[in-house]
């Protein structure tokens, strides 16, 4: 494999704009995120600009993330917005609703080659969300709450 290709696969391209920037990744790069099973708790939530209750819940994410920003906690917002409206749309968006999250854009082209190896129950729709460490697993289509996050977060969260 060639050195070029090599970082390529490891390393996705960053897309910005006046210093936004969002990481676009394809998904065998992000697969690799799903596989980590460590003490750290990840809260991955894939959304979409154009999805209502995925922008509707955006604010809970949001204070999820400063919540437990001192644990071992890792928050990502999956956009599955169109990699070609990424400064047109997905940037502004961020800096209006003032996104502080880590935001990247999974960018594969036939989602049903790879929702299934996200989660085998998942049917596709958003928003979704999946929370993990090495001890424990969530899958959870449809909105969440900061409460419900909160509660699930807190019994699960590795000290």
């Amino acid at each position: 494999m060639s050195v070029i290709l090599l970082l390529t696969f490891l390393f996705p391209a960053v897309l910005s704009l006046n210093g936004q920037e969002v990481p676009v990744y394809s998904f065998a790069q992000f697969e690799q995120l799903l596989q980590k099973r460590n003490d750290t708790t990840y809260v991955l939530n894939f959304w979409a600009t154009w999805c209502v209750p995925c922008v509707k819940e955006l604010p809970d994410f949001e204070k999820a993330g400063v919540h437990f920003n001192n644990k071992k906690f890792r928050l990502v917002l999956v956009s599955l917005d169109f990699k070609s409206q990424i400064n047109s749309s997905l940037i502004p968006f961020l800096k209006a609703k003032k996104i502080r999250s880590g935001v990247i854009l999974l960018s594969e082209p036939d989602p049903n080659s790879w929702i299934d190896k996200v989660n085998r129950n998942w049917t596709g729709s958003i928003p979704m969300t999946i929370i993990y460490n090495r001890d424990f697993y969530f899958f959870r289509e449809g909105s969440m709450s900061f409460s419900e996050l909160e509660n699930i977060l807190t019994k699960n969260i590795i000290p």
